[in-house]
């Protein structure tokens, strides 16, 4: 099976991360690293996830209050063991239907 092949089989999922307490920017950047970490661990398994995009939601203060995650994965439980292994929350995960276009 080609590179291709597997990404056609890759769903994708949009995860809300929301946080009991605000994080700072430097606290958000530690857990992007976590977050890489466990990627690559479940790739080298044989895992088929890809991390797409995150938006960053933040209160008045402009701490990090929880993001807005796009990945492409095999599977939702491949999503939620990579929130497992980084120590991210998963609030909830949602198949992406198709993007509605701005202005």
């Amino acid at each position: 099976m080609s590179e291709h092949d597997r990404e056609q089989e890759l769903e994708d999922f949009l995860i809300l991360r929301e946080l009991d307490e605000p994080i700072t920017e430097a606290e958000l950047e530690a857990a992007g690293e976590q977050s890489g970490k466990a990627l690559s661990n479940l790739r080298d398994e044989g895992v088929d996830i890809q991390w797409v995009k995150s938006e960053v939601l933040t209160n008045e203060e402009g701490d990090v209050t929880g993001t807005f995650c796009h990945y492409r994965a095999e599977s939702e439980d491949a999503i939620r063991e990579h929130a497992d292994r980084a120590g991210l929350p998963a609030t909830r995960i949602d198949r992406r239907g198709e993007p509605l276009e701005g202005e």
